[in-house]
């Protein structure tokens, strides 16, 4: 799978110094680095505090170089032959897993380490690299906090990197130094729980020694890991950690320690909603908003409209498109108008996708039967919506005009939605523990959003506050690269992606009203209960000669 890495606004560090991928677990040290590199070049050292950085990689470019979304109920990918079906169909496998990401990612953890276990001197290397009795000392002193701070953030990319492996193949090798070669790298699988409990371990160590704000402190730093962004990774894997997936027996200790690390990042005080739900999305907004903790910045660029664009304008290629069945999920604020469905509805939905009859970059969407954007006319949506969210308006693709962008990692109503899970599950829907707001309040908070205000969820009892969580999330975080992490956590996907994905078929009318029926665009197939883990590539299970065991069904 084509990945798209990250690199650092302030530093662009030379690929020639990183390893490229290899075919086994990439644990090895780097024999085109010695230490005489680290002790002589003093760039050297600063490439590689930033060389766990450059192996992040944003939602953008999740499958098919587009949104992940295509691989849950959300969206469908308009190319006739994807990626995307490979899992939509069920015919993945060890063999050929287009989200493979094994490799990757302890590319990610072994520079980490490296870097981690070459730069216990760095003292000793700034000083002998910089006056420190001169004017310069400032410089010197400035360096040190830098390396520091970088030496702790590689510990958070560390365990940041492991939650992603965790997720996806649930227990795998725990690797905390980089291996000679004359050692052993046939490695067990430690389990989940032992994965997760490294993931915390490691944050609160250096949580508190952490950057607070490098939009205030240097905003060229901008993307490098806060305290803020390393509680909210820690509040995620907790909350993956509790749910059914991997807590079957609903020990409620797990809820409450999740439910204590969203509060923790709420109890900052540092993060709150951005005031416009749409445009918190495009160019600079998405790194510049209260609302934002972690992102990933990719600068001005115009792929995501070039992939997303409608056909029927120009330079664009449609792209992932919105499914019914996310659109249906959309609540009614008042009473539903046959003669157009979309009216009175929740106002995310037409921040988040493209309608019939909308005007969209300066013409309006023909989605009618034998209208410019029908599904029946070649390289169309085949669900009858087109992507909104995330997308830059009016961009001249054809000039090839572009803007900024920006992945977000973690953002404030993520953890709200977090928070009111966790405490649902722990406390129950209006108990607050103590901390002044309960999973009520806290899902109210998103509702209530500026230019959202949705009324306040009705729920009495904790099944049905459940219930109302994950329909926030489904609409709150659409397209963001959750719903289907979602659905396994909950153990839903057996239910929710075996059914098939609907789009909608829109006649334009004599009188120029629109007749809308429903339609099943595709069957989805989702394999219970082996697909709720990846399985391990099949070379790691061939090389390491029965010491990796395989997940079970692949």
């Amino acid at each position: 799978m084509k990945m798209k890495k990250y690199y650092p606004l302030i530093f662009i560090i030379t690929i020639g110094l990183l390893i490229t991928a290899c075919n086994k677990l990439d644990t090895k040290i780097d024999t085109a680095l010695t230490d005489k590199n680290i002790s002589t070049d003093y760039n050297t050292l600063w490439s590689f505090g930033y060389a766990p950085y450059t192996y992040l990689t944003n939602g953008f470019y999740g499958i098919d170089n587009n949104l992940f979304a295509a691989v849950s109920d959300e969206a469908e990918q308009t190319a006739s032959t994807s990626n995307a079906q490979l899992f939509n169909q069920g015919s993945w496998n060890a063999y050929n897993n287009p989200d493979n990401v094994y490799y990757h990612d302890y590319q990610g953890i072994r520079a980490a380490n490296y870097f981690l276990e070459h730069s216990t001197n760095y003292k000793t290397f700034l000083a002998l690299n910089r006056d420190t009795i001169s004017d310069k000392q400032w410089q010197y002193k400035l360096d040190v906090q830098d390396v520091n701070w970088l030496r702790k953030e590689s510990r958070v990319l560390r365990a940041y990197f492991y939650f992603d492996l965790a997720k996806r193949y649930g227990g795998v090798p725990l690797v905390t130094k980089t291996l000679q070669s004359n050692e052993n790298t046939d490695l067990p699988r430690a389990s989940f729980d032992d994965i997760i409990n490294y993931v915390v371990s490691e944050i609160d160590a250096v949580k508190d020694s952490l950057q607070v704000d490098w939009k205030t402190f240097d905003v060229s730093k901008t993307g490098r890991i806060t305290r803020g962004a390393a509680m909210a990774i820690k509040a995620r894997a907790l909350l993956y950690a509790a749910s059914p997936l991997h807590n079957p027996t609903n020990d409620l200790t797990k809820w409450q320690r999740a439910a204590t690390a969203a509060h923790d990042v709420i109890a900052l005080n540092h993060y709150s909603l951005y005031s416009n739900y749409q445009n918190l999305f495009l160019v600079d907004n998405t790194t510049l908003s209260s609302e934002t903790i972690w992102d990933i910045r990719l600068g001005a660029t115009n792929d995501l409209e070039k992939k997303n664009y409608p056909i029927g304008t120009p330079g664009g290629n449609s792209g992932v498109t919105p499914s019914q069945n996310l659109v249906s999920a959309y609540e009614y604020t008042g009473t539903p108008d046959p003669t157009n469905p979309y009216a009175n509805r929740d106002p995310r939905l037409g921040y988040s996708v493209v309608k019939n009859n909308d005007t969209w970059n300066g013409r309006t969407i023909q989605t009618w039967i034998g209208g410019t954007d029908a599904w029946t006319n070649t390289n169309t949506s085949k669900t009858g919506y087109y992507l909104k969210k995330f997308l830059n308006s009016n961009l001249n693709l054809v000039n090839n005009q572009s803007n900024l962008r920006s992945w977000i990692l973690f953002r404030y109503g993520e953890i709200l939605l977090n928070y009111a899970e966790a405490m649902n599950e722990a406390y129950g829907p209006d108990n607050d523990n103590g901390w002044g707001m309960t999973a009520r309040q806290a899902v109210n908070t998103i509702r209530s959003r500026t230019g959202v205000s949705m009324p306040p969820v009705v729920a009495t009892t904790q099944a049905e506050m459940r219930d109302k969580i994950k329909q926030e999330r489904r609409i709150e975080l659409a397209f963001e690269d959750h719903r289907y992490w979602d659905l396994l956590r909950w153990k839903d996907a057996e239910t929710v992606l075996n059914q098939p994905l609907k789009g909608i078929k829109v006649t334009k009318n004599a009188d120029n009203s629109f007749t809308y029926t429903g339609f099943s665009v595709e069957n989805r197939v989702f394999i219970a209960p082996k697909m709720y883990y990846y399985p391990i590539p099949q070379t790691e299970i061939s090389k390491s000669k029965g010491v990796m065991k395989q997940n079970p069904g692949w």
